[in-house]
This record gives C-alpha cells, sequence and structure tokens, in this order.
C-alpha cells in the first residue's frame, strides 16, 4: 500500500490523540506551543523505553551508576559550562509587523540554504540577498543571538543573585556530582554515570510534533575514561548504541550513523556520531548523539569551583578522565518507535491500522475480554483469567467495549500484542474438552488458537 509520508506522519500524530499517547499541552485553551502530555498510553510506552534502557545500560553491567540530579542548579554550573554564552544560543529574527519570532536558520533552510556555522552578518546578508520574508509575508529584523534556557527566580532574592535556570541538559548534573561518585562508590576506570531526567530549552519556533519542544526528557550517559583509551571505549559504546537501536525494534534500513564533520562539532567535542533515523516526511533526523567530549567539562568545573576533579589511581597517580557521552531524547526515541511500529494491511476485505510494536514496549502485553458483557458467567470467568495473566505481567487491559471484532481493531491501534477471548467453550457446556481454554488471538496475522488456561501464562511469553 503505497501513500506518502507526509499522510503517514499525520496518521500518526491523529492516532496518538484517539488512542491516548499524546496530547497537545494545554489543549482546552487552545494549547501551547513545544508542549506536549502524555496520555495513559504515552506513559506507559515512555516507561517501557526507560526501564529498556535503564537494563540494559545500568542494571545490566557493572561499570554504571544512576543518579538524579536537581533540575534547578546554581547557575554558576552554567557559566562554567558555557551555556550562559553564545554557544549555547540560536539565531533569531523578529516580524517587523506581528513581533513574532523565529529561528533564522529555519527560514534560510526553508529556502533551501544551509546556515549552519555562518556569522549573525552572513545570515542577514543572505535574508536581504534572496528577499526572505517572515511566514506572514512581512519585513524581517537584523539576526541576534537568542539563548535557549528558561530564565526564574529562586526564593526572594532580587537581581542576578537570585536568578537560576532550569537545567537545559542532564550532563552538567553528572559532571558537578563526579566527585560525590568517587568518593562514595569507589569506582574503577573505566565508568559511567547515567542519568533519566528532564531537560528545558526555550526554543524559538518548536516544531515538528515531540522533535523538536521546549520541555523533554533525556536518557544520558557520562562514561569516564582514559585518553589513551577513548577510541577503543567509543567503539565499545558505538556498538552499544546499535543493539539498542535494534532493541526498540528500528530496522537498519531506517537507521543510520552521521559522522559529524571537524568543522561542524561542538566546541567541547573531539568527535561525534549522530544517530538518524528516517522520519517520515522529515527523512533522517537524529535519534541520538555520540560525543567523545575529552576533559572539556571536568576541568572547566574545576578551574571554576576550585574542586578537584581528578581520579586518583592505586599507585596514587592522577589525571582528569575524559568523557563519552551517549544521549538519548526519550520523545524522538518514542516517536521513532511509533513510526516503526506504524503499519497499515488488509483483512477481512477492509483496511487495517496496527501498531507492531514490540512485545516488550507495547503499553498492554495482552487484553482480556468476555464474549458478551452482560452473560455474568462470561464475565466472572475472564475476570478470573484477567486477575491471573494481571499479577503475572502488570501491564493487562480489561476491554469489554463493543464486539469482539471491534475491539480487536481499537486493541491493534493500540498495538497489543494478544487479545484473549472467553466465551462459552471456556465454560465447557456443550463440549467438556474446550472446558478451560480460551482464545488467542494475534496482532500481526489475525490468527487464532486455542489455548489451555493453565499454559497461557507460558504461551504469551
Amino acid at each position: 500500500m503505497t501513500e506518502k509520508k507526509d499522510d503517514k506522519m499525520e496518521k500518526i500524530v491523529s492516532l496518538c490523540k484517539r488512542r491516548g499517547f499524546v496530547f497537545q499541552g494545554s489543549d482546552i485553551y487552545g494549547g501551547l506551543r513545544g508542549t506536549w502530555d502524555y496520555g495513559p498510553l504515552g506513559v506507559a510506552l515512555n516507561k517501557n523505553i526507560k526501564r529498556e534502557w535503564w537494563k540494559m545500560f545500568v542494571d545490566d553491567r557493572e561499570d554504571m551508576y544512576g543518579l538524579d540530579a536537581a533540575i534547578i542548579m546554581n547557575s554558576k554550573v552554567w557559566e562554567a559550562s558555557g551555556h550562559t554564552g553564545a554557544g549555547f544560543a540560536d539565531p533569531m529574527v523578529e516580524d517587523l509587523e506581528t513581533k513574532e519570532r523565529f529561528r533564522a536558520d529555519h527560514l534560510l533552510k526553508d529556502n533551501d540554504i544551509d546556515a549552519e556555522g555562518m556569522s549573525l552578518e552572513e545570515i542577514d546578508a543572505l535574508i536581504a540577498e534572496k528577499g526572505i520574508k517572515s511566514p506572514k509575508g512581512n519585513d524581517l529584523s537584523q539576526a541576534r543571538q537568542f539563548n535557549l534556557m528558561f530564565e526564574s527566580r529562586i526564593g526572594a532574592t532580587a537581581g542576578d543573585e537570585g536568578k537560576v535556570y532550569l537545567r537545559p541538559e542532564t550532563a552538567q548534573g553528572i559532571f558537578v556530582n563526579f566527585k560525590n561518585v568517587l568518593d562514595s562508590m569507589s569506582p574503577k576506570m573505566p565508568f559511567g554515570i547515567a542519568q533519566v531526567g528532564k531537560a528545558f530549552r526555550n526554543e524559538i519556533a518548536p516544531r515538528e510534533f515531540l522533535f523538536r519542544v521546549r520541555e523533554f526528557e533525556q536518557m544520558e550517559i557520562e562514561y569516564f575514561v582514559k585518553e589513551s583509551e577513548w577510541e577503543v571505549e567509543f567503539e565499545k559504546l558505538r556498538l552499544d548504541i546499535v543493539a539498542w537501536n535494534k532493541h526498540l525494534g528500528l530496522s537498519d534500513e531506517n537507521v543510520r550513523e552521521f559522522e559529524v564533520p571537524e568543522n561542524d562539532l561542538a566546541h567541547y567535542s573531539k568527535r561525534t556520531i549522530d544517530f538518524e533515523y528516517n522520519y517520515p516526511g522529515k527523512g533522517f533526523d537524529e535519534l541520538a548523539g555520540f560525543a567523545y567530549r575529552t576533559d572539556h567539562d571536568l576541568k572547566n568545573h574545576m578551574e571554576a569551583s576550585g574542586t578537584t576533579m581528578e581520579y586518583i589511581e592505586p599507585d596514587g597517580s592522577r589525571f582528569i578522565p575524559h568523557v563519552l557521552e551517549p544521549s538519548f531524547g526519550l520523545g524522538r526515541a518514542l516517536t521513532a518507535v511509533l513510526c516503526e511500529a506504524y503499519t497499515e494491511d488488509e483483512m477481512n476485505g477492509e483496511v487495517r491500522t496496527y501498531l507492531k510494536l514490540p512485545v516488550h514496549l507495547a503499553p498492554y502485553r495482552v487484553a482480556v475480554s468476555p464474549l458478551l458483557k452482560n452473560k455474568p458467567q462470561l464475565v466472572e470467568k475472564a475476570r478470573e483469567v484477567f486477575s491471573v495473566l494481571k499479577k503475572e505481567y502488570g501491564n493487562v487491559a480489561w476491554d469489554d467495549n463493543g464486539n469482539v471484532g471491534k475491539r480487536y481493531r481499537r486493541q491493534d491501534e493500540i498495538g497489543t500484542p494478544y487479545c484473549v477471548v472467553i466465551d462459552f467453550d471456556t465454560l465447557g457446556e456443550e463440549n467438556p474438552d474446550t472446558k478451560d481454554t480460551v482464545t488467542i488471538r494475534h496482532r500481526d496475522t489475525g490468527e487464532q488458537e486455542r489455548v489451555s488456561i493453565s499454559d497461557l501464562i507460558e504461551k504469551l511469553k
């Protein structure tokens, strides 16, 4: 079945709202750009992605330690890390009539011009030369740098003394706790510190669903190594990221590695690979980043705070570790998973939509239904089966809304791998041989099979 990729993304966004994955933030008040609320199924899918990530990168390893740093940090952290300067800013222009603000590089990109690495003066010259206007057709102001951090005030302190920021990344919370982890855990080199948490960026023009938002969640690792060993450890972690993408169910043809050119590297990076996913209607764009940050961050915090960030070897030798940083955006991972899973086929002469989610990521592993909800004996037996499966798996749905066909279609769109139906054969009133058996219906094929209740848990594994 052929379709435009743009149409596919629109269908996914529509499904997300209809089935309770993602809602527009502040929806009843007309929404708030760049904010999205996760509904019941979005929360479940997010939780499963985070659980699997933590298991793969932390629990299954001996060299990783967890952390959950505060969102609001001392403003000196962001001065030392360079986030208060021009390095953490986007070029912004303003519609001179409406006063709306836009990313200057986005406007140039919409006109097939790559503004990567351009100065503000070069951007202004191109806007004038090409006659680029705002989306409303009005003249634009000159470009200026716009810092992406959200400012706030702490306590009752006035002036700069009380100025704080919502963290724009989780990484700095790890760096400032480096010595605390050293002192409390005595880790052996190499080792990593992992964190999952919210970050905030005051995007000038948020867009593209969950791809570019003002509030997002990161799954991030800072992996500390000896400088002489960074290349070996880099390759090990690169392969771990490849394995993670496969664990998400992402196909090889939809994922690629982009080696960031030296002239485009961030100031702290000596090598960066962007793992990109082929998003419908957008093409390949960043899914995760993997950077060799050298000793830039620890050295800066050591100089700014006066606290040593050295690692002491058993022989007494000291050095500032170098850092490898795999960084994953949870919203982008969820979007990629949904895009990969979204499938249309034909079943019983009708177009069917379903999410072909891996079993370990699906919001519900199984849905349990009585054939008829107005037959107490069927409902009672279905409740017994539901309770057994709920105790075993946790993420089990009860669904008695509409006829069985409609339930199947609903669970298909949700991505539930299996539906279990309790019918009159389960009660064994006409045929004792079918007593205490149920029907399992498989999402991907629509096939059904009869299974004994006593074998159900093993079968669903």
